[in-house]
């Protein structure tokens, strides 16, 4: 009822005595919509900047990473969530060295899901991170267990198989003697403790 009421004041032969006529040529009204000067903001102006966290290391150092870099790991992603995030996060079971490490890899496989999403039909680039992961890991024992470690402080499920995997390997094949020598574990059963070990299974050293 109301719309009709304005609709009909609006068109009454009163209202439009008192509209100036527009000819053709004549300037429109200085307006945004109708000025050509207005200004329209382009899609990189638009485009926000990645949000982007602190994290802090337990030797105290920080490393500003992005958003998409730091969910990776699953304990960081909840805290996040949890808006417990708002300046810098604390990672006390991390060192700084192996901080950056475990950046690095997060990144790279940020990376990596990116381009293969741009060109679903590209194969190749999951090779080249196979390659990649396997030079990564190519690294002392005290850095690998660290990373084991981190991985599983961190929650980030990929890091952590492929650590674990490359553990599995290098144990693969080798008997408790060679075991015991690849990561200098110091044999503390004696003699009689071992051999019963060996015969309550011995299916795994068959």
């Amino acid at each position: 009822m109301v719309l009709r009421l304005l609709t009909a004041s609006f068109w009454s032969p009163a209202s439009m005595a008192r509209v100036p006529a527009l000819t053709l040529g004549d300037n429109l009204p200085s307006s945004p919509i109708f000025s050509s000067s207005a200004k329209t903001q382009s899609p990189a102006t638009m485009a926000t900047a990645p949000k982007k966290f602190t994290l802090r290391s337990s030797d105290g150092e920080t490393f500003e990473v992005e958003e998409a870099v730091a969910v990776e790991s699953q304990t960081i992603k909840h805290m996040i969530e949890d808006d417990c995030a708002d300046s810098e996060i604390p990672l006390p079971n991390v060192t700084s060295a192996i901080l950056a490490k475990v950046i690095e890899y997060c990144r790279k496989h940020v990376e990596a899901g990116a381009d293969k999403e741009k060109d679903k039909l590209i194969t190749s680039p999951d090779e080249a991170l196979k390659t990649w992961d396997a030079d990564f890991v190519k690294v002392d024992q005290n850095t690998l267990f660290d990373l084991i470690l981190a991985a599983n402080y961190l929650n980030i499920k990929s890091l952590l198989d492929l650590t674990c995997q490359t553990v599995a390997d290098m144990i693969k094949g080798k008997t408790p003697e060679e075991i015991r020598k690849t990561f200098n574990i110091k044999n503390d059963f004696t003699p009689e403790e071992e051999e019963e070990v060996r015969r309550e299974n011995q299916w795994a050293f068959e």
